[in-house]
């Protein structure tokens, strides 16, 4: 977003506030533009005191009819993290309750193995005629692979910086994740070689500065970082492309979609390889970076809806701990 000077008397401390978000490694995009409509809005209503009341947030929520729930409620985050914020830098202010996340029924679109694969070739098929050097198609067939292979999230991945990215140790340094929880993620021999495939073209563009460790790792021919919005707008073309429907709305398919296929794909593998789904569960849990296994025991949901012989495989490796209903009448009548 383009550079916006807060204007209200609550400048300096969204300013301050944001300068603490940063140094907490979070992303700030999110909070810039949130703040800036609240910073409108105070300018509006001609607030010259410091505080932020009760009164003052139910006439905010009165602007904003037009706000889906999952808008809603991350709006509602930010002003309720910055009014705690200012409650500890020494101003009364009140702090909102948050609206009841209803948005999380939603249900993710698992993409089938035949799905990801001709969704992956229809990818690297894509060609364009525009002379556009912000063009992404060049970086897209290795951004694709490395969210289904690894998991991380879009915005995970188009973070990573060169130095983040570790052929070495065949591993990524994820660093401004969703939970601020820095976390290493290893990269199978196929994906490692695609990455390798992907920085030797990379290194052929006339452009300069794109092996520093600190430049974005994903580029498009310009040098620019990509972003999530032209990565979602390919993501769009390549559905079209495999037949796949796209509801839209917050209904998916979504790019991160590709991330909980990925966890299902993986449990699947795993069930299939004989582990028990429970004790593969944590495991998953910290690859994907969850704050806890809560997080990641709906994928247990998903595999069994998607895959119902899961189950079978699941009986059999505790049948011994839970004997079959004929095995208990048959003991009974004994």
């Amino acid at each position: 977003m383009k550079q916006y000077s807060f204007k209200s008397l609550f400048a300096p401390h969204f300013n301050s506030f944001l300068k603490m978000k940063d140094a907490m490694g979070f992303g700030l995009v999110k909070f810039k533009v949130i703040l800036k409509e609240i910073d409108l809005f105070l300018v509006e209503k001609k607030v010259f005191d410091l505080c932020i009341t009760q009164s003052l947030i139910v006439q905010w929520s009165k602007t904003r009819v037009n706000d889906s729930r999952r808008t809603l409620y991350d709006k509602y985050s930010v002003l309720s993290q910055f009014c705690k914020y200012m409650c500890h830098t020494g101003y009364k202010c009140y702090v909102p309750r948050m609206p009841r996340r209803l948005f999380e029924n939603y249900i993710p679109y698992i993409f089938t193995h035949e799905q990801m694969s001709l969704f992956l070739r229809t990818c690297d098929a894509l060609v364009t005629n525009s002379r556009n050097m912000d063009c992404i198609l060049f970086a897209l067939p290795a951004l694709y692979r490395l969210l289904y292979s690894t998991g991380v999230r879009i915005s995970e991945a188009i973070s990573l910086k060169n130095k983040d990215v570790d052929f070495l140790h065949q591993c990524i340094i994820i660093k401004k994740t969703k939970n601020q929880q820095q976390r290493m993620v290893p990269l199978n021999p196929s994906m490692l070689q695609i990455l390798k495939q992907y920085k030797e073209a990379r290194q052929k563009l006339p452009l300069t500065n794109t092996t520093d460790p600190d430049h974005y790792f994903f580029i498009s021919p310009s040098g620019h970082a990509l972003s999530k919005g032209s990565v979602y707008k390919w993501f769009r073309v390549i559905l079209k492309k495999c037949n796949i429907p796209h509801i839209g709305k917050n209904r998916g398919p979504r790019v991160h979609d590709i991330r909980h296929t990925n966890a299902v794909h993986s449990l699947m593998k795993q069930v299939r390889s004989g582990a028990d789904i429970y004790c593969v569960l944590p495991i998953i849990s910290v690859f994907l970076g969850h704050k806890t296994i809560k997080g990641t025991e709906k994928y247990v949901r998903l595999t069994q809806e998607m895959y119902p012989e899961i189950i079978k495989l699941e009986q059999s490796l505790t049948s011994f701990v839970f004997p079959s209903q004929s095995k208990m009448e048959i003991d009974y009548e004994k």
